[in-house]
């Protein structure tokens, strides 16, 4: 059996098919579970062969920094979970954003973004950029006016995150998109706080998509790694010489893991969310809670936009505990069953304080701008069982 050919036999299943069965590139073995090759190099039967694979003419494996049968099977099984034409895995999903923009601009172009970014990106945006001769503005992503004075001649990039790290912002993805498309502009959407199994931006007009596969994709908290999805056209003749010749590959085992993880991805994906709003709609009816950011509640500023793009409300919660620094980090240390992490995306329930770790960087003034105050924190909401969450909130909290 070609065993390569079979993965075109799922294209027309369900998802949740697809998500076990999408990709498979059997060995000669034929094993059940995918293989992972850990070799970095590859072989030829001939000088001609070798020839072939380095320009093109032979679509077969040359270099693991390249791509690999297992990452090829990741890439595949992504590109079935967003209806994309192409995908390139990496080593992480800061590396995935930062070659995403990379490789396709240059000094003296405009760069766009949401204010509103995690803050690694934040980083990337007003600090690397400008420092390679890049124009960078950004914006109040939820203000229509603002986006459409934006554009400039020379706009190359638009960046956005909905919902943003930290705050559940959502941004109106078909209207950036539309200003995009007239304006000849590429327009990336970070879609991790989401996920797939929440919002599709493709459906919306985005180019390309970029994710840490750290997050839920893996789901378990135990590898790295960052993809990017578009246009074909896109990912062979633009991303991958990119990619290739500066080098942020993902590992080998790395790319299994969250391969094997996908199978369960939209199991998983439903109990966080489920457990999210369920979560949500406690914390908003808790007199302690100054402030509660979940984007299907219909107290959220962007409610109606969330229920426009998004099929749920995904699994990130922001909240104020009312009171100073000092209170809210007395709640978190009071906390029993759920971790104080930076992380997201993993099974166990994580929270973190941004002001004081993933958006530390970020000026004081200019955080609280952008709504990540000394009181804010970003729960992960993960698939325990949620009347657990909701007591060991409670408790911290009194």
């Amino acid at each position: 059996m070609n065993y390569q050919n079979k993965k075109n036999d799922f294209k027309n299943t369900k998802l949740e098919t697809k998500m076990v069965r999408g990709g498979v590139l059997r060995s000669n073995f034929g094993e059940t579970s995918e293989a992972i090759f850990m070799n970095s190099g590859f072989c030829y039967n001939s000088a001609e062969i070798a020839e072939s694979r380095f320009d093109g003419s032979d679509p077969g494996f040359v270099y693991s920094r390249y791509v690999n049968p297992t990452l090829k099977m990741l890439e595949e099984r992504l590109c079935l979970l967003e209806n994309a034409e192409a995908c390139c895995v990496m080593a992480s999903g800061m590396s995935a954003v930062f070659a995403s923009i990379m490789s396709q601009i240059k000094a003296g172009d405009h760069f766009i973004a949401s204010r509103v970014l995690f803050g690694s990106c934040h980083y990337i945006a007003t600090k690397i950029l400008p420092n390679y001769g890049i124009d960078v503005t950004l914006v109040d992503g939820t203000d229509p006016q603002q986006w459409q004075k934006a554009f400039k001649k020379n706009t190359k990039v638009v960046f956005i995150e909905t919902p943003a790290n930290p705050t559940t912002e959502i941004i109106d993805i078909s209207l950036v998109a539309d200003l995009c498309k007239k304006n000849n502009a590429c327009l990336i959407v970070d879609n991790i706080f989401a996920s797939p199994y929440s919002q599709q931006p493709f459906d919306f007009g985005a180019d390309i998509i970029v994710y840490s596969t750290t997050k839920h994709l893996d789901g378990h908290g135990r590898t790295l790694g960052g993809a990017v999805l578009g246009k074909e056209n896109f990912i062979k003749e633009i991303l991958l010489p990119f990619h290739r010749h500066t080098g942020p590959a993902l590992s080998p085992f790395n790319a299994w893991v969250i391969l094997k993880s996908l199978e369960s991805f939209l199991l998983r994906i439903e109990r966080h969310t489920d457990n999210a709003h369920k979560t949500a709609e406690f914390l908003a009816n808790h007199k302690k809670v100054k402030k509660i950011l979940y984007p299907f509640l219909n107290n959220h500023p962007q409610y109606h936009l969330a229920k426009k793009q998004m099929k749920n409300g995904g699994a990130m919660i922001a909240f104020e505990v009312e009171g100073s620094k000092a209170d809210c980090f007395k709640f978190m240390n009071k906390l029993k069953l759920i971790d104080i992490s930076n992380n997201l995306g993993d099974s166990k329930t994580l929270l973190t304080h941004p002001s004081s770790t993933t958006h530390s960087n970020i000026n004081p003034e200019e955080r609280v701008s952008l709504g990540i105050t000394e009181n804010l924190c970003r729960l992960s909401v993960g698939i325990e069982n949620v009347e657990d969450l909701i007591a060991d909130l409670e408790q911290a909290l009194k």
